[in-house]
């Protein structure tokens, strides 16, 4: 089997090394504070210095960490992927970052004859934990069909759309649509509760009806327990929000209603410093 390296072990990397591990292969791993990674080296996997060391052992390199700025220093800095990539290698992103820096990674990798993939995901905790994950892919679609025995070990479903960036210009998409459900389910709550409602009834209610989605069934349910841990960092899901108005400036589109959910989320994140709750602290405001 082919050794795997995944850099960023956060709240989605671990849980799906976890299942990478489980299938029994071999991971190589990075994270800036080793202490974090204790439950996975634990389980098997290896802990490495720096980002370098993870290239030079692994056949598949996988990367998943915060921001766009991780993204371009876990490659691009001195120690990092491409100072150990050797031919014949694949490095995938699954970080939600942007079509541009996907560009300049998947034209740098090509230099050096490597097979690259921005491969973002959606799912949250739980999908990760669950090997249940969306995953949305740009880049080698040699490397998109030699990688379908590792997507369906940490995913229920992918998708190709093309080269470079249009991985990341899918998971804009998707991230478009959950700013609506979230606020959507915010203002659901806060409405029901001011009429009087009992929530658990109307959350079952919306559930059984045309108002279901995902965040209704995922983070519902963490409202009603004061349940505001992270499945999905809210100060991450403001950045896609910032990503996906800077790309739909470019492409000349007005999208009101993400505006509005990235203004909410700002104030959340940067108003009220809540950015390390999830995305479900939306309530919060209220």
């Amino acid at each position: 089997m082919q050794k795997i390296g995944f850099i960023g072990t956060g709240v989605m990397g671990s849980g799906i090394i976890n299942n990478l591990l489980n299938a029994n292969y071999n991971v190589d791993i990075y994270t800036r504070t080793k202490s974090k990674a204790e439950p996975l080296i634990a389980k098997g996997a290896k802990w490495f210095a720096d980002p370098k060391d993870v290239t030079e052992s692994a056949d598949i390199i996988f990367t998943m960490v915060g921001f766009p700025q991780d993204v371009e220093d876990v490659y691009f800095k001195d120690n990092g992927i491409f100072s150990g990539l050797g031919k014949g290698k694949i490095i995938v992103d699954m970080t939600t970052s942007t079509p541009t820096l996907a560009k300049k990674i998947g034209e740098k990798a090509e230099k050096v004859g490597v097979e690259t993939l921005d491969a973002p995901v959606s799912g949250g905790d739980v999908g990760a934990r669950e090997g249940n994950l969306t995953i949305m892919v740009g880049g080698s679609k040699k490397a998109y069909q030699e990688l379908q025995p590792i997507f369906k070990i940490i995913g229920k479903t992918n998708h190709y759309f093309g080269t470079y960036g249009a991985g990341q210009h899918a998971k804009m998409a998707n991230q478009i649509m959950i700013a609506g459900t979230m606020t959507g389910l915010t203002e659901m709550f806060v409405y029901a509760k001011a009429a009087g409602l009992d929530l658990q009834s109307v959350l079952e209610t919306v559930e059984g009806g045309g108002g279901d989605n995902w965040s209704l069934e995922n983070y519902g349910p963490r409202i009603l327990k004061g349940d505001f841990k992270p499945g999905f960092y809210s100060k991450h899901f403001l950045k896609d929000l910032r990503v996906a108005l800077d790309e739909s400036e470019k492409m000349h589109l007005n999208l009101p209603a993400t505006a509005q959910a990235k203004k909410l989320y700002e104030k959340l994140v940067d108003e009220k410093d809540l950015g390390n709750d999830g995305t479900q602290a939306l309530i919060k405001l209220w």
